[in-house]
């Protein structure tokens, strides 16, 4: 045989061997910088110093700074960069394994030659766009049990493919191997079980809003049990034994690679939603310790639009659930600190105006309801009035505004082309 050196692995002895060996080897220089450090993740609690889009409605109250419209929020959940697998695989292993094509993607069907990146976008896009068309447009996530049967067939086409966009957008973040995509994915498929099948779908949005809950805790959570959620009909079997593996989003281990941010995320999604389930289903209680359960993940957040209506929301859902049980005090209460959100932002400055108005017209609207189930109805009527006043009047400004904007624009094109 050959004398060779003791060294480890063997060598490459042809010339066509060497080139190959050559070509799986990771030029250091042309790698991206390495990802940031755990303790600079801040996501989009870090407030600008100036806006990032033009316009309005991101300005933090009653503070300097600039709210940066949750994207911050969205990188870290979809981690476009993937520095988690960076963390986890160390640099080296990483890009060779990202060269061999070898790091986890969507092999088969219509994405089978996206690259890992590319499939990351595409999930992105399953999850976060808002169609023109969806009903569920706008920031308010207030429960309504809107399947009352009279649905047009359009309505109801367009909820039954907005649930199969949530089960794709699972199916794609298990294979990814994205554990936060696949919570906010059990969380999306929970509202819009519900918002398809009203209470009939509500043990089952339940169950995927409890199984979100799961992959964003400090235990262990089951793939297998997962998955079954992505089915066009899901079948439990009644002898499945769990087999929970894998490390949640706030398990200690895991937070080696990402920071607890992103479990807070997913936690704030799937006690919301959860809240709504129950809601759906009667339980009241329950629902409105679920909703409960998400203050303490956004007190430290900015007041700003964005995150204030998610505290608007949380407000109302836990007014009607008193409203549903005939408390009409105690509903009151949670509606008057809704409107106060709103007032906020119309009584200050720098507030976006906007948001304010549908804040304050949101938790009227709800008041309103609220004085009807406990048979109000003379008060109910003349404070929906007011919303529906409010609401053409908010409409007209606004017509005027993009008339305005309309006719800027024109004066400028004419300058311009006079410049030229």
């Amino acid at each position: 045989g050959h004398n060779r050196k003791e060294t480890m692995g063997k060598k490459a002895r042809s010339s066509a061997g060497i080139q190959k060996a050559q070509g799986r080897k990771i030029d250091k220089a042309a790698l991206p910088p390495p990802p940031p450090p755990l303790s600079e993740e801040f996501g989009s609690s870090k407030v600008l110093d100036n806006p990032s889009l033009p316009g309005t409605g991101f300005k933090i109250l009653k503070g300097h700074g600039y709210d940066d419209g949750g994207v911050a929020d969205l990188s870290l959940l979809i981690d476009l960069e993937d520095s988690v697998q960076r963390r986890r695989r160390g640099e080296n292993e990483y890009f060779t394994a990202l060269k061999a094509d070898l790091l986890p993607r969507a092999t088969r069907g219509p994405m089978a030659k996206m690259s890992r990146r590319e499939q990351k976008v595409s999930l992105a896009q399953l999850l976060f766009s808002e169609d023109e068309e969806a009903e569920d447009r706008g920031p308010s996530e207030v429960f309504m049990d809107l399947t009352d049967g009279d649905e047009d067939e359009k309505t109801m086409k367009h909820r039954a493919t907005r649930l199969s966009q949530a089960k794709a957008a699972l199916r794609l973040s298990l294979l990814l191997r994205e554990a936060a995509c696949a919570s906010l994915s059990l969380s999306e498929l929970c509202k819009r079980q519900l918002a398809l099948k009203g209470k009939p779908g509500a043990e089952e949005a339940l169950r995927c809003a409890e199984k979100a809950l799961e992959i964003a805790g400090e235990g262990f959570w089951d793939g297998d049990e997962v998955a079954i959620e992505a089915e066009d009909e899901p079948q439990l079997d009644p002898k499945y034994e769990k087999n929970a593996t894998t490390p949640g989003l706030a398990h200690e281990s895991t937070l080696k690679l990402l920071p607890i941010r992103v479990s807070h995320l997913c936690k704030r999604s799937a006690l919301l939603q959860r809240g709504n389930a129950y809601a759906a289903l009667g339980r009241q209680d329950d629902a409105r310790q679920s909703y409960e359960q998400v203050f303490p993940l956004i007190e430290e957040e900015p007041r700003c639009a964005r995150v204030d209506w998610e505290r608007f929301s949380l407000f109302i859902n836990i007014g009607n659930t008193y409203s549903r049980n005939g408390d009409f005090e105690l509903a009151d209460e949670q509606y008057k600190l809704a409107e106060k959100l709103g007032t906020d932002h119309l009584s200050d400055d720098e507030g976006s105006k906007n948001d304010g108005h549908q804040m304050v017209d949101g938790a009227k609207r709800a008041r309103a309801f609220a004085l009807k189930k406990v048979g109000r109805e003379e008060e109910g009527k003349a404070i929906l009035k007011e919303v529906v006043e409010s609401q053409i009047r908010l409409k007209i400004e606004k017509e005027k505004e993009k008339k305005q904007k309309e006719k800027e624009e024109a004066a400028k094109t004419i300058e311009g082309e006079a410049a030229s």
